[in-house]
């Protein structure tokens, strides 16, 4: 049988190695005695004599240690039944960066607003004021009659370009009853007698009755608030009689004084929605906002849709807002100072006793 071969090892390292190559177990400190403790070919002729071993002292057991900031920060990915989640204390704020897609030439856009609205106050608007007080009502409703029935026709070609034939038939009657009995539309006889109540349309309307977007918005100096869809639309409507028909209607006399009896009678019809859109935080935006909400209603009217939730509270914040200020007293200073009494000891004598 072959000997034992002892290699001369340090008893520290031995017990290390056998540590590390049990993870765990028990391992005894073996101090082998120096008395049996042979080297080389000594060893193999010596007999084999067991090392002894010392009690067990201790115990040595290694234990990962791993440690991260992110166990402590993150919450459990699944909390316990019951337990409260933490409060959040994270406001998120989202928002467009620059000018909206609707508007994309905002900065110039305010700036002609801002423009016309002071042109407006110091001009347009007393201008419109001394027609709506200098002319009797009568007349004045009959100049505004003649604008509206010389647009029947493009009104009229627009249903029949829509497909609302019967709409295009009642508005083909209104302009034959206004324009014989009204007297060239002086009267609105085919309203008032006819039960032909009039309607507005237009190619702009016709465009987006096909699904023609309405295009970056616009506030122009003379036009005031468009878009370039509307833009194109009402250019065709005021072509098509002096392309269609000619003379007299391609006359520079009757573009001037169609422009001028149209613009003032939109300026009254508008006076009081102005008013209320100046008097808002956000005069520009509120303007901007409004006029989109009220041209995507006219077209969902068309298609016979309803309108977005988003278009009908901007409609709802404008109403509310004239509804505010038709209910604001009239100024101390705008109304008659009272007189006094020649005598005021003659009031004595209707007080009751």
């Amino acid at each position: 049988m072959p000997g034992l071969a002892l290699l001369s090892t340090s008893p520290a390292l031995l017990s290390a190695a056998l540590g590390a190559a049990m993870p765990g177990a028990q391992v005894p400190r073996i101090t082998p005695d120096p008395a049996v403790w042979r080297l080389g070919a000594e060893a193999e002729a010596a007999p084999a004599v067991a090392l002894p071993a010392r009690p067990l002292t201790e115990r040595r057991t290694v234990l990962p240690l791993g440690w991260s900031l992110a166990a402590a920060q993150e919450p459990p990915a699944n909390p316990p039944e019951g337990a409260e989640e933490p409060p959040v204390t994270e406001i998120v704020v989202e928002g467009e960066v620059g000018p909206p897609k609707s508007d994309p030439v905002e900065a110039i856009n305010e700036e002609s607003y801002r423009v016309t609205q002071a042109v407006d106050a110091a001009l347009v608007e007393p201008v419109a004021n001394a027609y709506r007080d200098g002319l009797p009502e009568p007349v004045r409703d009959g100049l505004g009659n003649v604008v509206k029935n010389l647009g029947e026709p493009s009104v009229a070609l627009n249903f029949l370009l829509q497909g609302k034939v019967g709409k295009a038939f009642e508005t083909l009657g209104r302009l034959a009853i206004n324009s014989t009995v009204g007297v060239g539309g002086l009267f609105d006889v085919a309203g008032k007698r006819a039960d032909l109540p009039y309607r507005r349309n237009g190619f702009a309307n016709t465009l987006g009755f096909y699904g023609v977007g309405p295009g970056p918005y616009l506030y122009l100096p003379v036009t005031g608030a468009t878009s370039v869809r509307d833009l194109v639309g009402s250019t065709l409507d005021q072509a098509l009689l002096p392309f269609a028909v000619g003379d007299p209607f391609n006359r520079i006399e009757y573009a001037a004084t169609y422009f001028v009896i149209n613009g003032l009678d939109q300026r009254l019809a508008f006076d009081e929605e102005i008013a209320s859109i100046r008097a808002s935080d956000d005069p520009y935006r509120l303007r901007r906002e409004t006029y989109l909400a009220q041209r995507r209603r006219d077209i969902a009217e068309l298609k016979g849709e309803p309108i977005s939730e988003r278009d009908r509270l901007w409609l709802e914040e404008l109403e509310e807002l004239k509804a505010a200020s038709a209910a604001v007293p009239v100024p101390a200073e705008r109304t008659a100072p009272v007189q006094p009494p020649a005598n005021p000891e003659a009031l004595l004598i209707t007080q009751p006793r």
